[in-house]
């Protein structure tokens, strides 16, 4: 019986170690959102974080609302589009396989 259930416990989709295909629908989109949301974060931080470098350098002054635009939007927007497709994805093909 601890064969079987070890069996079925490898059987699941894994990304660094971490089982990522017995999420329900809920905890999937959960997690799609929140990834698309540290995504959007963290280039949120980077860019500010280089725009305030390369201001401090003495080039032409950038505005800080530029990098929540044009690049920590489309970042995490791209993030959250990967993300859903990859635990909807498996939340289907868990759904449709049966289990």
């Amino acid at each position: 019986m601890a064969a079987k259930e070890l069996s079925t416990e490898r059987a699941t989709t894994r990304l660094l170690g971490i089982p990522l295909g017995n999420f329900g629908l809920a905890e999937s989109l959960l997690m799609a959102f929140t990834t698309g949301f540290i995504g959007f974060f963290l280039s949120c931080f980077l860019a500010i974080v280089g725009i305030l470098i390369y201001n401090s350098a003495g080039h032409h002054a950038i505005n800080f609302a530029d990098s929540y635009k044009y690049i920590a939007l489309p970042a995490g927007l791209v993030v959250l589009g990967l993300s859903l497709l990859l635990f909807v994805g498996l939340w289907l093909k868990r759904k449709l396989s049966g289990n």
